[in-house]
């Protein structure tokens, strides 16, 4: 437990930023399995899904929650799901 005062703000500023970042994390990986969901059941609304996903997928990169590289392969994965997915339709 910090006994600075300053330390005591940090510790309480890294707590609600973490719960923040938590809540963009969870809502980023529902997302991705609600559309992972629609790709595999051919569902009409899957292209929809596959915009909001990688929006939100971008949005968390852009606040620095995940990384490029991590954002990049799993808008690549979705994006190759999809492709195989309209292809066979």
């Amino acid at each position: 437990m910090p006994n600075i005062k300053s330390a005591k703000k940090e510790l309480r500023k890294s707590k609600k930023k973490a719960l923040e970042n938590k809540k963009v994390k969870d809502s980023m990986k529902s997302f991705i399995k609600k559309t992972t969901k629609a790709i595999e059941a051919k569902d009409k609304n899957a292209k929809e899904l596959l915009d909001k996903t990688l929006k939100t997928i971008d949005k968390a990169a852009q606040k620095g929650i995940i990384k490029k590289n991590t954002r990049d392969r799993k808008k690549s994965r979705l994006h190759t799901k999809y492709n195989k997915s309209e292809a066979k339709a």
